[in-house]
């Protein structure tokens, strides 16, 4: 019986996904999400051109369409069709007009190049093996100037750990992100932390780090 059991709970994990993903989640997200952090140290503005890298089914991508208005765009970028095929339909039912997806590869999430104010990366970039190669990328596609601005929570439990025992946490501290941004050509780097908790929980500390592309 209890095999039966976590088969039970295996399959609705899978087709549900996690809470903060599904559309049906998405409000209870906003109540524990700063979003305004997210649009000023971004510079998000109407008119902006963003990435969202790992969209999922769409949370960020949505509130940003808001922001950048018709005169903006959002590349909502993942690597799963069926997310991708979520998100345009919730699109359709929205009548959100703004949105493009994109069908990201692991180290290549296909952006048009020099054509990005902001590419944002939200509890994802922990996930991404390539991230040298990604980030290679990322710089492509930016205009000069052009910002990556990435959130991620640190899990009390891993502070201190190596960079693989972070990730098979599903987390990641500011430091090693900074070096990595560094390392790739960004500048002007910004760090902010202590931004609420993942999911109201005190164990997952938020945190955001922006670099700048050279204007040359």
């Amino acid at each position: 019986m209890r095999e039966i059991y976590i088969s039970v709970v295996l399959i609705l994990l899978i087709t549900t996904g996690h809470s903060q993903y599904a559309e049906n989640d998405w409000e209870d997200r906003d109540s524990w999400m700063n979003l305004d952090d997210i649009y000023n140290y971004g510079s998000i503005k109407e008119g902006s051109y963003v990435a969202d890298i790992g969209c999922h089914e769409g949370y960020m991508s949505f509130h940003l369409s808001q922001i950048v208005g018709e005169e903006g765009k959002i590349y909502a970028v993942d690597v799963r069709d069926d997310r991708l095929e979520t998100l345009e339909e919730i699109a359709g039912k929205r009548g959100v007009k703004n949105i493009e997806t994109i069908l990201g590869d692991y180290d290549n999430p296909n952006l048009p190049e020099r054509s990005l104010d902001v590419v944002i990366i939200i509890d994802a970039y922990h996930e991404i093996k390539d991230y040298k190669e990604v980030l290679q990328h990322i710089k492509k596609s930016l205009k000069p100037n052009g910002k990556l601005l990435i959130l991620e929570k640190l899990k009390s439990k891993i502070v201190g750990k190596t960079r693989a025992e972070q990730t098979a946490a599903h987390s990641l501290s500011a430091g090693y992100v900074e070096e990595e941004l560094a390392e790739a050509g960004f500048v002007d780097m910004e760090s902010y932390e202590n931004l609420g908790y993942w999911e109201n929980n005190k164990e997952k500390e938020i945190w955001i780090i922006v670099g700048k592309l050279p204007s040359s």
